[in-house]
């Protein structure tokens, strides 16, 4: 039996369609490893795309350490950094007033500490990430151990970006944290959050902590991502574009007819994003009413009644 071309050509465009659907990219980094053995062991029965970052000089620091890399699980050195506000401060804690010498010196000692390591977060830094000077001076530190940085973002105005170039160091930026606000329902937000930003943007890093309400949300989160989503590891983001603000608006350039005072409106609003599980849902459901399918379910249902109709020596070989 033939079928039109129509019909092949449909099904073409729908296998062809579904094999550039990608699904969206989430990577999840826990900070402050090194001082709750507790919830921290139990991150680690997480999925192994889920990074942790460690403090260089926590009490179980080294012990944690060696637990995630036995496990093959990405690591970073979480190095304390001076926030604006006056907090409690981590041993060597890098700040703006030092000179370059003292900062090589700290940021050599915390890879020496985290031999793992194959990148770099900061912990608070709201003064030294906003200072131009003290950040070229971690970067140019960083550049002879082939680190990457990924940015906490607790400042907006950060310079890792402006600071990194002419290194060779790489930066990436956190987009949510999922705990600052210490309660399952704000947790749940903004892991939701985190979801349909990396359904906006392609992908996107999301960094919480090890407090026991954070991990009971991801013990519960993690199991059931939706099936577009997919869990990376920091370092598999190295690569993707910076967005702009703007990223994810759809916009139109009117295009000129032949005919003078015609021209195509331009779409004011986004265009309706389709998710791939969706997606995937509709395309099932229109290909059940294609003629191929359904003539292979009558040709189907043909055998499987033909076959149990007969005896059963006439299906044995001779």
């Amino acid at each position: 039996m033939r079928y039109n071309k129509s019909v092949l050509a449909a099904l073409c465009g729908t296998a062809f369609f579904a094999c550039q659907v990608q699904a969206a990219k989430l990577s999840i980094l826990i900070d402050d490893f090194g001082y709750r053995q507790h919830e921290e062991n139990q991150v680690l029965q997480m999925p192994k795309a889920v990074s942790v970052a460690i403090f260089p000089n926590a009490p179980d620091s080294k012990m944690m350490m060696n637990k995630a890399h036995q496990q093959g699980r990405e690591i970073l050195i979480h190095l304390p950094m001076a926030p604006l506000s006056k907090q409690p401060l981590e041993k060597d804690t890098l700040t703006p007033s030092m000179s370059a010498a003292e900062v090589k010196r700290i940021v050599d000692q915390a890879i020496s500490n985290i031999p793992y390591a194959i990148g770099i977060n900061n912990h608070m830094g709201s003064a030294m990430t906003s200072s131009l000077t003290g950040m070229e001076n971690v970067m140019q530190a960083m550049n002879a151990h082939n680190l990457f940085f990924l940015d906490s973002m607790t400042i907006g105005n950060t310079q890792s970006v402006n600071a990194a170039q002419g290194t060779r160091v790489k930066v990436i930026k956190r987009n949510v944290f999922l705990d600052d606000v210490q309660n399952e329902a704000e947790i749940r937000r903004q892991f939701e959050r985190a979801i349909q930003l990396a359904r906006k943007n392609g992908y996107a890093i999301a960094i919480g902590h090890p407090h026991p309400t954070t991990v009971k949300v991801l013990q519960q989160m993690l199991p059931n991502l939706p099936s577009d989503i997919v869990l990376v590891r920091p370092s598999d983001l190295l690569n993707e574009p910076q967005r702009s603000a703007s990223a994810g608006k759809a916009t139109v350039t009117p295009v000129k007819s032949s005919r003078k005072g015609i021209s195509v409106c331009r779409i004011r609003q986004p265009l309706p994003q389709i998710y791939a599980d969706s997606m995937f849902k509709i395309l099932g459901e229109s290909l059940k009413s294609l003629p191929a399918v359904a003539f292979v379910k009558r040709q189907y249902y043909v055998i499987v009644t033909f076959t149990q109709n007969q005896e059963p020596h006439t299906l044995t070989a001779p």
